[in-house]
């Protein structure tokens, strides 16, 4: 499946890519990839940005009484 920001075809040949390039087999390369990614992560600060704002369902108005 693929979209404007997203292709799995290109993310499944770039793991493969990685995968020769470290002489390793896929599931390696993606243990160690995830890996690396999460150091990333850690070392940009660890945080997850904000989610928008709740908004809070409308009120439906009671039965009349």
């Amino acid at each position: 499946m693929c979209g404007p920001n997203f292709c799995s075809m290109k993310i499944t040949q770039d793991v493969r890519d990685y995968a020769s390039e470290h002489g390793v087999d896929v599931k390696d390369a993606l243990t160690q990839g995830m890996q690396e990614k999460a150091e990333e992560f850690v070392q940009q600060g660890g945080e997850i940005a904000d989610a928008a704002p709740a908004i809070s369902a409308p009120t439906r108005p009671g039965p009349a009484v």
